[in-house]
């Protein structure tokens, strides 16, 4: 699985864990739902900056989203 594909599953596990829909999450970072769909099926390069928006919206460490083990 590249890790692209990785860190987009961890963002989907993160958010369901938070019973957020991508339209919400999308929300929450200005972002559109199409393009949290693009990340979260590895289709997307993601911004660091978008990246750390995304972990503070989930409440959760950066680290867990990179962790690609």
């Amino acid at each position: 699985m590249s890790r692209l594909a990785q860190l987009g599953k961890n963002i989907a596990k993160y958010r369901n864990k938070k019973n957020l829909s991508q339209e919400k999450l999308a929300e929450l970072v200005e972002l559109s739902r199409e393009y949290i769909t693009r990340v979260e099926r590895g289709q997307k390069n993601i911004s660091l900056k978008k990246l750390f928006a995304i972990a503070d919206a989930l409440e959760v460490d950066f680290c867990l989203l990179t962790n690609f083990k």
